[in-house]
């Protein structure tokens, strides 16, 4: 979905509370008289973060007409989650897009739902929804220490003997082994979310069971920033200016930080907001969904970059 201003609600945050080191849950509310859209388990808010960037979080659930996010400071944040942990405190208004489900619950006789890290946060939602319809569920979090784990206790607390939890303490040989619940395919069906490695294994072990028993939800579809990247200039036809892209930084972000205001929404290459003019360059296009004979003349700013040399885009 492209996401404009006009679809951005404005909400204040009634509550910030630190759930471990790294990770802070916010609720947010409308203003007096207005009734939020309603939404399941599995869906997301995009928030816009004080720095500017959109970003997406999974909604914990919560209070009625309330939306509840737990954000991980990214150790390699380029602007977004450091400054909501840094910037956003109990009074402080956002403004948010209406919830989307990509990740939705679908009829099943069993649930596997499989966590790791912040990917608690659709995964809890879901838990608490099944645990209300009293339908079969188990659930697998695994993370690198308890201190690591938002919401554990509650979730050990409302779930109990449907929780298998492990911590590997980052020691690659502690890894927990999932093969025992996908060797054989069942008719359950499993919801997976949390970081790279996690999900690519889950991928990887249940190559084998029908297509749609196994979910996944990921926000990062595509490597923003890569390690062989270097910096390049873009022209900004309209606006005059030539703005610096460094090596570490979007095209997006970098002229965002130079004033330079322009529409995006999900910052990953995936909903086509963000489409500029290209006017002249040589463009690595990082994107999913330009089509062949659009390369030439078009750029999806939040992730592609310039090849070699330098870019000119039509802002």
């Amino acid at each position: 979905m492209i996401i404009t201003d006009d679809d951005l609600i404005t909400m204040t945050v009634s509550s910030r509370r630190e759930l471990t080191p790294s990770i802070v849950e916010f609720v947010l509310k409308p203003e007096e008289g207005i009734s939020l859209p309603q939404y399941g388990p599995g869906a997301h808010i995009t928030v816009e973060t004080p720095s500017g960037a959109m970003r997406r979080y999974s909604l914990v659930g919560g209070e009625a007409n309330t939306y509840t996010i737990a954000v991980k400071r990214e150790p390699e944040s380029r602007g977004g989650s450091q400054s909501m942990h840094d910037e956003v405190a109990e009074g402080s208004k956002l403004r948010v897009a209406p919830p989307e489900n990509e990740f939705s619950l679908g009829p099943a006789p069993d649930y596997l739902l499989i966590a790791g890290g912040i990917g608690v946060t659709p995964i809890y939602a879901m838990a608490k929804r099944l645990k209300e319809q009293d339908k079969p569920f188990r659930i697998i979090y695994v993370s690198r220490s308890p201190q690591d784990a938002a919401y554990l206790a509650e979730m050990r607390e409302a779930f109990g003997d449907r929780m298998i939890v492990h911590h590997d303490e980052g020691d690659p040989e502690r890894i927990y082994d999932f093969w025992d619940h996908f060797e054989t395919p069942q008719p359950t069906h499993v919801y997976c979310c949390g970081p790279k490695p996690l999900m690519e294994e889950i991928k990887a072990i249940s190559g084998h069971w029908p297509e749609g028993r196994v979910h996944f939800e990921d926000f990062k579809p595509v490597d923003i920033v890569r390690p062989d990247d270097v910096a390049f200039d873009v022209e900004l036809a309209k606006s005059g200016k030539t703005v610096h892209v460094p090596a570490d930084r979007s095209i997006l972000e970098a002229v965002r930080d130079a004033g330079v205001r322009t529409v995006s929404s999900c910052e990953s290459g995936t909903c086509g907001s963000c489409k500029t003019r290209l006017l002249a360059g040589d463009v690595d296009h990082r994107d999913m969904v330009l089509m062949d004979e659009e390369k030439d003349k078009a750029i999806m700013i939040c992730v592609s970059r310039a090849n070699s040399g330098n870019l000119v885009v039509d802002l």
